[in-house]
């Protein structure tokens, strides 16, 4: 399985990966979760993928999209500051240059079967991964993200525990929880795959690899 880096200059390059990943968004929100998203034409898209974001997805050796996640900076729009600011203790996220959102993290566990110690997806281990060293490549020492509690759990089980920005609360039909998770070498080693590792780069589009 490869992490597959798509900034937005990469958009066009990898279309198809890009398309895959909106469908996958589309079965995983829309279908299973039933959140109230929008699709069209099978696709999942919001506002803030007007915003130029980068791209985190996990790829499988038979080149299909396991797994996503979106990254943007705090400092513009991001969905947690503009959609969901009753999440935050102030009511306001406390930007700084160091701070990322994360967002339409998904991951398709029917792709591949392996799991990391019997426990975690080895699919959301390698995006948790990839996520932590596309922040510190790229400046970023805080991740913030709005989620749900069983993604919550799920951080904890990864050993990369979600510090709580607010009181959780109900939207839709799910308990959501705004929190922020540090971008750290320790945090790295403790969510990393074990045969984690660079393999290549592609025209300014960063693979990784898991075994």
């Amino acid at each position: 399985m490869q992490i597959l880096t798509v900034s937005p200059d990469q958009y066009e390059r990898f279309r198809n990966p890009l398309k895959q990943m909106h469908r996958l968004r589309a079965a995983v929100f829309g279908d299973r979760l039933e959140w109230d998203v929008s699709i069209a034409a099978g696709e999942e898209r919001d506002q803030y993928d007007d915003c130029k974001p980068t791209y985190l997805l996990a790829i499988t050796k038979s080149g299909l999209v396991a797994g996503c996640v979106r990254l943007l900076p705090a400092c513009g729009p991001t969905m947690l500051a503009q959609t969901f600011p009753q999440l935050l203790k102030s009511g306001s996220l406390s930007v700084h240059p160091g701070m990322v959102e994360s967002s339409r993290f998904c991951v398709d566990t029917s792709l591949v079967s392996g799991r990391e110690g019997g426990q975690l997806h080895l699919a959301t281990l390698t995006l948790f991964a990839g996520i932590i060293e596309w922040s510190i490549a790229n400046g970023y020492s805080e991740i913030v993200t709005a989620t749900d509690l069983r993604f919550e759990r799920i951080l904890k089980r990864a050993g990369w525990p979600m510090r709580r920005l607010g009181e959780a609360s109900a939207i839709g039909n799910t308990i959501a929880v705004a929190g922020s998770l540090p971008a750290d070498r320790l945090s790295f080693e403790r969510v990393c795959p074990h045969d984690y590792h660079s393999i290549h780069q592609l025209g300014g589009a960063r693979i990784r690899s898991v075994a």
